[in-house]
């Protein structure tokens, strides 16, 4: 009978890089709230404490460890949003999700401030965050719920849609996050998601998981 192997334990210095790296990304966090991805590598390094050549040992540039910072925070509050329930298990978990979005000043205030400053370059935010929204929207689409030929293009066009909402709520404040809700219901039109159903889809109660 074969021996199981032994995992092997991590060893000092993956840990010390570890906790560097981690370090670094919770200092581009604050950077991103404060002052947003214009930011400079010597504001990061200041709020780090450390140098700015410490932090090229770990992040090639200040744009990888931005990305890899908002894609953490946002992956975070994703988790938090379905509180354990499966991702994509139906279009209104989905749109329940995106509808917290408009919210997050009363429950994340930090992540608040972050997409407040990194919206307004589009680009950015959808590069660090796409990835797992196109899996979500995937799985509805291999299920019916969802429109599945021209799928990338909709994705894409949904996507920008979705950060020109947040903007009108987080950046310029000419919409309330009632008003991005029904917004919500148009941009579902992208994936041929008929009004009805939309407004059914987005009709449910919120339930806001606690926070920390």
């Amino acid at each position: 009978m074969p021996t199981k192997k032994k995992a092997v334990a991590p060893t000092r210095q993956a840990a010390y890089t570890a906790r560097n790296r981690a370090n670094l990304v919770l200092a581009a966090h604050r950077v991103l709230a404060e002052i947003g991805p214009e930011a400079t590598i010597e504001q990061v390094a200041e709020i780090a404490q450390v140098s700015p050549t410490t932090i090229y040992k770990y992040f090639p540039n200040k744009e990888i460890l931005f990305t890899e910072a908002l894609s953490q925070i946002w992956a975070e509050w994703v988790a938090w949003a379905y509180a354990g329930r499966p991702p994509a298990e139906s279009l209104e978990s989905v749109l329940s999700v995106a509808r917290m979005l408009f919210w997050v000043k009363q429950t994340h205030p930090l992540f608040a401030k972050i997409l407040h400053n990194t919206l307004s370059n589009p680009d950015f935010i959808i590069k660090a965050v796409s990835e797992p929204g196109r899996l979500a929207f995937k799985k509805l689409a291999d299920q019916g719920e969802l429109a599945n030929d021209n799928f990338e293009m909709r994705v894409m066009l949904y996507a920008y849609s979705l950060a020109g909402i947040l903007t009108s709520v987080h950046v310029t404040e000419t919409m309330s996050p009632t008003q991005a809700e029904q917004a919500l219901v148009i941009a579902l039109r992208i994936f041929d998601v008929s009004e009805a159903k939309a407004k059914k889809a987005i009709s449910r109660k919120l339930d806001f998981p606690p926070t920390k």
